[in-house]
């Protein structure tokens, strides 16, 4: 008797593997898990935004042990920008209660070099937030190619 050769269709096998990776990102960035290691921030940024049609801008609200207490994506805009309302942002982290933030958006055009007008944001953002006594950790700037943090940038 011979074995029958099962033909797997290779795309179908990556998004097993993609959907997968995002369960297990997606578990270490749940309620009350500590953020210690930007990579893993990173990978799971990557894998939840890099092929979004239109640019997203989020936050990940952290208590003062960097635990996460939520996720979310705030502003969805073009393929090209999202108007972010710094406001917003803040009272959607008092709300959580949180003491700290990571910020992320990402960028459809496949570069993940920040502009200046992300760079603006990211001052915007950290000044009026430390205001409030809270602190901005770092902003990603995502896309299918790769991903920068700006605080490794030294730009926060």
């Amino acid at each position: 008797m011979s074995a029958a050769v099962q033909w797997v269709d290779p795309a179908a096998e990556e998004d097993r593997v993609i959907a997968r990776a995002l369960e297990i990102l997606t578990r270490r960035h749940a309620r009350g898990k500590p953020l210690t290691a930007p990579d893993v921030t990173r990978a799971y940024l990557r894998l939840w935004l890099a092929e979004r049609p239109c640019e997203i801008f989020g936050a990940i609200f952290l208590d003062t042990q960097n635990r996460v207490l939520a996720c979310e994506e705030l502003f969805t805009g073009t393929i090209d920008a999202a108007q972010v309302y710094p406001r917003v942002v803040a009272q959607r982290a008092l709300q959580h209660n949180a003491a700290a933030l990571i910020v992320f958006h990402n960028h459809p055009s496949g570069v993940a070099e920040p502009s200046r007008a992300d760079e603006c944001l990211t001052h915007r953002l950290k000044d009026g937030l430390q205001l409030l006594d809270l602190r901005l950790l770092d902003h990603f700037v995502v896309s299918a190619e790769g991903s920068v943090s700006m605080a490794e940038r030294g730009i926060l």
